[in-house]
């Protein structure tokens, strides 16, 4: 698989935000978003985590920055977005979500997920 570098914001739907689902201290993640001028769903998460750095204060305590995750979209996409704690500026204060990544398949990772599915491929004819 080869992972592209995309770092573009994304628009939430705030319809489609999973509000109940948010664990406490987390984002609502957002079912479906705003990209490029489409709308992407997401079908599923297949990771998240967090990213931390020192407080800027100096008293040795740690806070959370970003807000990981490794998705699927309906479409087949894969991509790696993330929710930043704290706007980068101001005027940027409602730019939070952010696409960072796009991984796509080559032929050899799609031989690859065949030999390792749990079912067989289905017969062509």
């Amino acid at each position: 698989m080869k992972e592209r570098f995309i770092s573009e914001q994304l628009r939430p739907i705030p319809e489609a935000l999973e509000i109940a689902d948010a664990a406490p201290g987390e984002p609502a993640i957002p079912r479906k978003f705003q990209w490029r001028g489409d709308t992407v769903e997401i079908a599923e998460v297949t990771r998240k985590w967090k990213s931390t750095s020192p407080c800027t204060h100096k008293s040795g305590e740690r806070y959370v920055r970003r807000h990981w995750y490794d998705i699927t979209t309906v479409d087949g996409r894969y991509l790696r977005i993330y929710f930043e704690r704290q706007a980068r500026s101001r005027r940027d204060s409602k730019k939070r979500w952010w696409v960072y990544s796009q991984t796509e398949k080559d032929a050899s990772d799609q031989v690859l997920q065949a030999i390792d599915s749990p079912r067989p491929p289905q017969a062509e004819g």
